[in-house]
């Protein structure tokens, strides 16, 4: 039997997990995995290998809430390392559930379960008055150069535009992916890193986490200093993803014009202090965000746009440990 494992932000799996017994009665090789606040993406994988050793099968079908949220990027990692017997459905609702327990009934792989249940997933998202119904329109890509564009071309006013710049460990993830992506419309979002730019597997993941009708990718830190300077990118805006303030920094000092940047949140690790739920730093953050601050950089500490700001120096003041 296909083992399905149910993962979602907060405990929406969990919860469905119950409706769907509830409908189609208590089943086997079904395991929900949650992905709460306090929690980084090393404790959601963890989570995530200890359902496959629950359910005991080989044939694993995921069904995640958010495409590109952290429970599809981690679930991403588990499906790449076989991907001949996973499957990755993301979008979950209770009639995608439902149909994936029926469908396993007769169906032997999890190739099989996830194409099943893609229309029934689609057909369950109904509105009454039926002229609601939306009208399919194409997916907006904005004035992103499209092709190879000659050298020396002038586009716009010859600057990329830097609608947001993010610290966030997590990188690209369902808060990204979503609600930051509608608040500013970017039609490129730019992950910057040397470590994850020669990493294959890191480096697909995130280009295929993009949300529709913005592309996605991974450069090194010398490149993006290189794009700024580009006149080719001046019809283009950009929203850029930084793994710590240290790499912020460099390319500061290399001339990229950034004017404020947003802390998203950053992972604990052994030597960080805890400054609020989601960001955890050493002196060597500290000192980065100092030096940037230096520059006439001003920070804006928000998980999602609805968040109140924090002021960032006032959170560190707070935190023994660390001297702002």
């Amino acid at each position: 039997m296909v083992g399905i494992i149910i993962a979602s932000h907060g405990n929406f799996a969990d919860g469905i997990k119950q409706s769907g017994s509830m409908i189609f009665g208590e089943q086997e090789k079904v395991e929900s995995v949650t992905f709460m606040p306090s929690e980084g993406p090393d404790d959601l994988q963890a989570k995530l290998r200890a359902a496959i050793e629950k359910v005991d099968t080989e044939e694993i079908l995921f069904l995640v809430d958010l495409w590109g949220g952290s429970p599809f990027n981690q679930a991403n990692i588990l499906f790449e390392a076989d991907t001949e017997k996973r499957a990755i459905v993301a979008g979950l609702n209770l009639p995608m559930l439902i149909e994936a327990y029926a469908s396993r009934l007769s169906a032997q792989t999890s190739h099989e379960v996830a194409k099943a249940i893609i229309g029934t997933a689609k057909e369950g998202v109904k509105v009454r008055p039926e002229d609601l119904e939306p009208v399919t329109t194409q997916a907006n890509t904005g004035n992103a150069p499209k092709g190879s564009i000659p050298e020396g071309t002038v586009l716009g006013d010859g600057h990329i535009k830097f609608v947001l710049a993010r610290v966030d460990s997590r990188l690209l993830h369902g808060q990204v992916a979503t609600a930051w992506t509608k608040e500013v419309r970017p039609d490129r979002i730019i992950v910057v890193s040397d470590a994850v730019a020669k990493d294959d597997l890191r480096r697909n993941l995130i280009t295929q986490a993009a949300p529709p009708g913005v592309n996605a990718h991974v450069i090194p830190l010398k490149k993006l200093v290189e794009i700024s300077k580009d006149p080719r990118f001046g019809a283009t805006k950009a929203m850029l993803l930084f793994e710590n303030p240290e790499d912020a920094l460099t390319v500061v000092k290399e001339g990229v014009d950034i004017k404020e940047i947003n802390v998203g949140s950053m992972a604990h690790s052994t030597g960080k202090f805890m400054v609020n739920n989601v960001l955890s730093m050493d002196q060597r953050d500290v000192d980065a965000y100092k030096e940037l601050a230096s520059s006439g950089i001003t920070f804006d500490v928000r998980k999602v746009p609805n968040d109140s700001k924090k002021d960032l120096f006032s959170l560190i003041k707070q935190t023994q440990g660390l001297n702002a």
